[in-house]
């Protein structure tokens, strides 16, 4: 395939390459930088972390009713009765949220926080939301050599708020259960953001139905379902935690769509769509990772929906050349602009990363 030629989304029209503007270094605000900001027209989108894979009808027909009774105001009621239905939780446990992004707000505002923590490389956003509210951040650093695993020990003992993901974003690490709850402790709230969760089979890691002082757990859709631009997630957890939150959540911030898709991928029916796209995401991704190792790159043990993969100085900007736009990392602490952060896809747009990663080693 010519070097100037790129994948389009499936059913979409072929597009052509567009250059990439020089490399100036990291972002002016580099915690505030994300995938989606990587994607312009012409470019096949490995950086975004979003599934490709239409909706469910079942779900598009929820969104759709939502549309038709946003005549009036969001009423929540209904999600949070699905959400504590799904986890075994009371109500009082769970508060939907305008995606996890709102609840780190939300978190950063409810309290006086001493020594926050946020373990790193992770999603930066509670960074951001912790500045935002005037705290000073303190980082643990889960290190290359160690295969990305958190150090209990790393974490200091006088933190009041520990905050980590689980898979992590952008090394894809699953953090067992009992190494996290083993964080929490009297005085300590640990948050703990499963936003991949649900793309791995069978959640054997989750913490949505344990219950410790402390501990909350965050949970999204947008990834699984496909629905960025609907903004829905929801905490559950501790309910005193959980009560501090919606203390500091402005009225409505959850739009009624939104509220549809809540109890819509809470129920049943759910249930199976969300196991099957799970699975496909592991045959996907093993198609990936095989491809990645037999060009001799360093590949992190992934569970989500993305791999860290380490394509040397330089791979970013002669991608985006190429045509494919994948995830920097140097703006996640911990990381550096050798490695990558690639999203699973369809084996059309695997087979065109790796033939285009095969000819940039070339051009290096």
């Amino acid at each position: 395939m010519h070097q100037s030629d790129a994948i389009a989304a499936p059913g979409a029209p072929r597009t052509h390459a567009v250059a990439a503007p020089p490399d100036s270094g990291p972002p002016a605000a580099p915690l505030r930088h994300h995938g989606d900001v990587e994607l312009s027209a012409g470019l096949l989108d490995l950086a975004a972390d979003v599934s490709r894979l239409p909706r469910p009808e079942w779900l598009e027909r929820a969104l759709r009713d939502g549309i038709a009774t946003s005549d009036t105001y969001p009423e929540a009621t209904a999600a949070h009765v699905a959400v504590a239905r799904r986890h075994g939780r009371d109500e009082s446990e769970v508060l939907v949220t305008a995606g996890t992004a709102e609840a780190f707000f939300l978190l950063a505002r409810a309290r006086p926080w001493r020594r926050p923590v946020v373990v790193h490389p992770q999603f930066t956003e509670p960074d951001v939301a912790l500045r935002a509210a005037g705290h000073t951040v303190t980082h643990v650093l889960c290190r290359t050599e160690d295969d990305f695993a958190l150090d209990p020990g790393a974490v200091p003992d006088d933190a009041d708020l520990v905050v980590v993901g689980n898979p992590a974003d952008p090394t894809g690490r699953l953090h067992a259960a009992a190494t996290l709850r083993g964080l929490c402790r009297p005085g300590r709230v640990v948050v703990v953001d499963e936003t991949f969760m649900d793309f791995v089979p069978g959640e054997p890691q989750t913490l949505t139905s344990h219950r410790l002082p402390g501990l909350v757990v965050l949970r999204s859709l947008t990834e699984l379902w496909s629905i960025p631009g609907i903004r829905a997630g929801y905490v559950v957890g501790d309910a005193a935690v959980v009560a501090d939150l919606r203390t500091q959540q402005p009225p409505w911030s959850v739009g009624t769509p939104a509220l549809h898709a809540v109890v819509a991928t809470a129920g049943p029916q759910a249930e199976a769509e969300a196991g099957r796209r799970a699975a496909l995401c592991v045959q996907q991704r093993r198609t990936l990772v095989d491809g990645l190792s037999e060009l001799g790159l360093t590949v992190a043990e992934s569970n989500a929906p993305f791999v860290l993969a380490r394509l040397g100085s330089g791979a970013h900007a002669r991608l985006r050349a190429a045509g494919v736009a994948v995830r920097r990392t140097d703006t996640f602490p911990g990381l550096d602009s050798s490695w990558a952060r690639i999203a699973v896809r369809e084996p059309a747009a695997t087979r065109h990363l790796l033939t285009t990663l095969g000819l940039t080693v070339a051009w290096s």
